[in-house]
């Protein structure tokens, strides 16, 4: 700033005043324009700390994550807070802790030294999460997690519906005998994907049979297990619905295998819309979207709205649209 008034001949204060657009300051038009000249010769940018300091807004908003950072499916959901950021002329800072919690709680109080406005803490797979004691001192939403006793706003997918709009997509094509190849593990996803299964077979009046569901690891191996114990019943589905898209790509290779056409033969759908499988794969994966773009704008367009550290401890569900391909 000093060398800013050096240069357009006027005091360091003329130039807070300029830079800052002080209305109630008489300064001439003349006086403004030779600041701004000395401003873009100089290239110079306010100390954002500093301002931050006196207005109480650093325009910061911190993102932590666990692993969601380093997976290529789940980067939306940095981009949706991102744009979002940006659109209300904020900036995000972005952290990985890689699942530490050591590097959790270092990560909280580096965001909240450096005066961020909010925080988002974000994790790979939809879960409860216990999240760090600091992050009370700000206001925080969890996205694609939560609380398990609620004290978060929180945004998830709606895995009940994502599970609902695959089984409809199947039943809508004509089928009546619908495997689902499930996960074992014991998180929302799997409860909520299966209930979703059951709620749509009941309104269209088909019975629940308990042989068509497998219970397998969510991988492509899990996939290709839960598909051939599927085929080997006496009475085989003619549609099969898969946990995610990898399981989805194992069911391919075991559908192949016993010379089984899909979607002539077996039609498959998956859910994530994992795209360097679901959009590559042969033909081309039907798969309901895990909405993460969608969940990053949510959460930073939450916060922008509500201020204050205490927030209204709502838990959105967000829908999972059909991402409509060739294998169905």
């Amino acid at each position: 700033m000093h060398d800013v008034a050096q240069r357009a001949g006027v005091s360091q204060s003329t130039v807070s005043f300029v830079i800052n657009n002080r209305t109630d300051i008489g300064i001439s038009d003349e006086t403004k324009e030779r600041v701004w000249k000395a401003v873009r010769e100089l290239d110079y940018r306010p100390n954002a700390m500093a301002r931050g300091l006196r207005s109480s807004k650093s325009q910061l908003i911190g993102l932590i994550s666990d692993e969601i950072a380093a997976t290529p499916y789940a980067v939306q959901i940095i981009s949706g807070a991102q744009d979002a950021a940006w659109e209300l002329d904020k900036v995000l800072l972005v952290i990985n802790t890689g699942g530490s919690t050591e590097i959790k709680d270092t990560a909280v109080r580096v965001l909240l030294d450096h005066q961020v406005e909010s925080i988002v803490y974000a994790t790979m797979y939809h879960r409860a999460v216990s999240p760090p004691d600091r992050l009370r001192h700000a206001p925080c939403v969890l996205l694609n997690c939560f609380a398990p006793d609620r004290s978060f706003p929180s945004v998830v997918p709606d895995e009940a519906q994502g599970g609902r709009t695959a089984t409809e997509a199947l039943i809508l094509k004509g089928h009546r005998r619908i495997g689902f190849i499930n996960n074992i593990d014991a998180i929302p996803a799997t409860f909520g994907r299966l209930a979703g299964y059951r709620e749509v077979l009941a309104s269209y009046g088909l019975a629940y049979d308990e042989s068509l569901v497998q219970r397998m690891p969510s991988d492509s191996g899990g996939g290709y297990d839960g598909a051939q114990a599927l085929m080997q019943l006496p009475d085989p589905p003619t549609a099969i619905f898969c946990f995610n898209d990898r399981m989805a790509m194992g069911a391919y290779d075991a559908l192949r295998k016993i010379g089984r056409a899909i979607p002539e033969d077996v039609a498959v759908i998956g859910f994530d819309d994992e795209e360097m499988i679901s959009a590559h794969l042969y033909p081309p994966l039907t798969t309901v979207q895990l909405p993460h773009y969608e969940m990053g704008q949510w959460a930073i367009d939450f916060l922008s709205t509500h201020s204050g550290a205490t927030l209204p401890p709502v838990q959105h569900l967000m829908d999972c649209p059909l991402i409509s391909r060739a294998s169905i």
